[in-house]
């Protein structure tokens, strides 16, 4: 676990430091999280707007989705990762080391339709476009998946007794580890998912309406009614 957690963030970190080193493409990498992050907004709208699944939904939204910098939330995952079963519980760590993966494979596809791009000024026909030049069709259904596991996780996770205030106990050994950040975001992802009082609906309609707009983003360039679903769907 440790040793993956590393991984992951040596390659996030590449990642970072490529594109410090080339202020076009930070421009068009900040421009197409963005636009990601609008067009979750977007295709969730109603879930946002419920109140069982708003906060939910926020979460991912802001921790997973759009242009925030999570710079000093990746540093605090280069230092949980040698003490992490000393710090987290087991089912808190697995939860961070799935993270890790997707934030890795993210940022991975990001520099790639980044790459693809004109400029930062990015239409939904753009992204259309990018997407379908990079491709990578496996790399895509990965960054589903664990996105889906990580949702299902945090619903593992609420389920078990007293894991909540094993959690809220960690709060200043992880403060003193240099980990507050880290916590917050586990609190926070724990308290919203323990709030929906089961997540299986929500983690079914992420994965139907992620699928579908992935399927048709991978659509041929002559199949005119994907396009427009497509475009639809990308219509923040």
């Amino acid at each position: 676990m440790t040793a993956e957690i590393a991984q992951h963030l040596a390659i996030v970190d590449a990642e970072r430091q490529r594109r410090a080193a080339e202020p076009s493409l930070l421009a068009n990498v900040t421009a197409l999280k963005s636009f990601q992050q609008r067009r979750f907004a977007h295709t969730y709208a109603d879930l946002m707007q419920s109140g069982r699944y708003g906060a939910a939904t926020r979460f991912f939204l802001d921790e997973l989705y759009g242009p925030t910098d999570f710079t000093r939330r990746d540093a605090q995952f280069g230092r949980v990762a040698p003490a992490v079963a000393r710090v987290f519980p087991n089912e808190i760590a697995e939860t961070v080391t799935i993270l890790a993966e997707l934030h890795a494979l993210s940022e991975v596809l990001d520099t790639a339709m980044a790459l693809e791009l004109a400029d930062a000024r990015l239409a939904p026909i753009d992204y259309v476009r990018a997407w379908r030049r990079v491709g990578r069709t496996k790399d895509r259904e990965r960054q589903i998946a664990l996105t889906l596991r990580i949702a299902t996780q945090l619903d593992h996770v609420t389920r078990l007794p007293l894991l909540r205030n094993a959690l809220r106990m960690m709060r200043t050994p992880a403060r003193i580890a240099g980990l507050g950040e880290l916590q917050r975001m586990l609190e926070s992802g724990f308290d919203t998912f323990r709030a929906m009082h089961g997540a299986d609906e929500f983690i079914a309609t992420i994965e139907s309406r992620e699928r579908a707009l992935a399927a048709d983003l991978f659509a041929p360039d002559d199949d005119a009614a994907s396009l427009a679903r497509a475009l639809a769907a990308l219509l923040a």
